[in-house]
């Protein structure tokens, strides 16, 4: 069992930077890939993120790519996820989620790959 608690969302401008922070419970936090997604108002939870379980790999979403950056810290067991230059259209409930990898370059990319989420933290950004 994995219980993950995001932080860092809150109310901020276009252009500025933001970073999302998730904590991890459990002694086993390297052994799981970790993703971002977000949901915005009337849409479906969409895929932002994923960082492989010992961090050498990463893989983004093209409207994220170049803008967000994630992270891990397998000896704090907590993953980030750096976001700058928001755009009014980041607005959304970010979740933080992890998922059981077998392979040291797993990187999930689709809802029902991951195991674990948070309750997510909400992102306002305004133009």
């Amino acid at each position: 069992q994995v219980q993950l608690v995001e932080s860092g969302g809150g109310l901020v401008q276009a252009g500025v930077s933001l970073r999302l922070s998730c904590a991890a419970s459990g002694r086993t936090f390297n052994a799981y890939a970790m993703g971002w997604f977000r949901q915005a108002p009337g849409k479906e939870r969409e895929f932002v993120a994923a960082i492989s379980k010992s961090g050498g790999n990463t893989y983004y979403a093209d409207s994220v790519k170049g803008r967000f950056t994630i992270s891990r810290d397998n000896a704090k067991n907590t993953v980030d996820l750096q976001m700058n230059s928001l755009k009014p259209e980041d607005t959304a409930v970010y979740y933080c989620a992890a998922s059981v990898a077998y392979t040291s370059y797993y990187l999930p990319i689709r809802r029902v790959e991951y195991n674990y989420w948070g309750q997510g933290t909400q992102v306002t950004v305004s133009s």
